[in-house]
C-alpha cells in the first residue's frame, strides 16, 4: 500500500480531492483534539476549536502551498484559534473527569496526583497564550523548538526563549512543588 504524504494530500485537496482531504482529518484529529484541550482545558470547545481549523484547512486548500509540513500548518491554525478563543472567552480550566455511574472514594494517592495534575493544568492557564502554545506543543506533543518556532512564527532561538520565560512563570507559580512520593 502506497502512503502518501501529508502535503501531497493537501495538494490533492486543493484540487477537489475530498477523499483525500478525509484522510487528513483521520491522521490528525486526535492530535488536533489534543492540542486544542490542553490549550483550553475543556472537551467541547476543544472539539469545537478541532472541528473548525480543518474547516479552515478546507477552505484555504486551493491557496495552501508546501513551505512547511502539514502538520504545522495545522497546529499554526489551532493556536490562533484557542489564542481568539481565549481571549474572547477566558473560559476556566475543567476538572471533572466526565459523569460516572458508580462513583466511590479515591485512594489519597490517586487524589494527591489529580490534585497536583489540576495545579499544573491552571498554572499552565495563566501563561500568555504563546508561553502555553510552546509548553504544550514541548511537553506534551513533543515537538523540537524548530516546529513550535513555525507554529508560533518566531525562530528556533525565540521558541527556545519561550519556553525559558514559561519554565520561569512555572517555577514561580507551582513554587516548592511537593514531590510524588
Amino acid at each position: 500500500m502506497n502512503v502518501r504524504r501529508d502535503e501531497d494530500l493537501m495538494l490533492a485537496v486543493g484540487r477537489g480531492d475530498l477523499g483525500a482531504f478525509e484522510e487528513l482529518v483521520i491522521r490528525h484529529q486526535a492530535s488536533a483534539w489534543h492540542l486544542a484541550y490542553r490549550f483550553l482545558g475543556d472537551r467541547a470547545h476543544a472539539e469545537d476549536i478541532a472541528q473548525e481549523a480543518f474547516l479552515r484547512v478546507l477552505e484555504s486548500a486551493g491557496r495552501w502551498r508546501p513551505t512547511a509540513r502539514f502538520q504545522t500548518y495545522l497546529y499554526q491554525i489551532i493556536a490562533r484559534l484557542c489564542r481568539d478563543f481565549v481571549q474572547k472567552k477566558s473560559p476556566e480550566t475543567s476538572d471533572r473527569l466526565g459523569d460516572t455511574a458508580d462513583v466511590q472514594p479515591l485512594p489519597d494517592a490517586v487524589l494527591a496526583a489529580d490534585d497536583r495534575r489540576r495545579i499544573v493544568r491552571e498554572a499552565i492557564a495563566a501563561l500568555p497564550p504563546n508561553q502555553r502554545t510552546a509548553v504544550i506543543l514541548r511537553y506534551y506533543q513533543n515537538h523540537g523548538y524548530e516546529e513550535i518556532a513555525a507554529v508560533l512564527g518566531t525562530t528556533a532561538k525565540g521558541a527556545e526563549r519561550l519556553l525559558a520565560r514559561a519554565r520561569a512563570a512555572l517555577r514561580g507559580s507551582l513554587g516548592e512543588f511537593p514531590e510524588e512520593s
